[in-house]
């Protein structure tokens, strides 16, 4: 993969289905690697959007994406709890520095409890009618929200309780004194 090892500080791109940046994380740090799934973290990091604004993540992020799942995930710490913020989104290719994958609009927020809601089902039609996303498509996201739901249900991967936690903890000591 490019030589990416933990420790390795990339960018994140978000693309839409027809090739244009969406958004763009200035810089996170690869805390973990395996055949399929890179974990990431972040914290205070810079945000481009397509339209050039920018802004700074508030809090400390763990950003789980996988290699065989059209979703991705970041766990947020907040003093409340563990919020996460799924995106329904291609699986992540690596290439030129940055981690990069297509977002497909619909999102599922998580909350501390596990309760969640689904975002963005209008942006979703939306972007579909108009970008013409394939019947295939809709068919992938279909299933993998279904799985999606399931492992927050469960509480799997990415959303098993002190999870995050961990991989924070982890972050705080390999990383460059953030």
């Amino acid at each position: 993969m490019n030589n990416l090892k933990a420790g390795d500080v990339v960018q994140i791109h978000s693309y839409k289905h027809n090739g244009k940046i969406h958004r763009a994380w200035k810089e996170v740090m690869i805390i973990d690697i395996q055949e399929n799934y890179i974990i990431a973290a972040n914290n205070r990091t810079q945000v481009i959007e397509a339209d050039g604004r920018n802004w700074v993540t508030r809090e400390p992020a763990i950003c789980y994406f996988f290699k065989n799942h059209w979703f991705n995930v970041i766990g947020m710490l907040r003093n409340d709890g563990i919020y996460y913020y799924c995106n329904l989104c291609s699986p992540y290719l690596y290439e030129e520095g940055a981690i990069k994958y297509i977002d497909y609009d619909l999102d599922v927020k998580v909350f501390p409890n596990y309760n969640y809601r689904i975002l963005d089902k209008d942006e979703y039609e939306k972007h579909r009618k108009k970008m013409k996303y394939p019947e295939k498509i809709d068919k992938i996201l279909e299933r993998e929200m279904k799985t999606l739901l399931e492992f927050i249900k469960n509480h799997e991967g990415p959303f098993a309780p002190g999870f995050v936690e961990h991989w924070y903890r982890y972050y705080l000591k390999n990383s460059r004194g953030d």
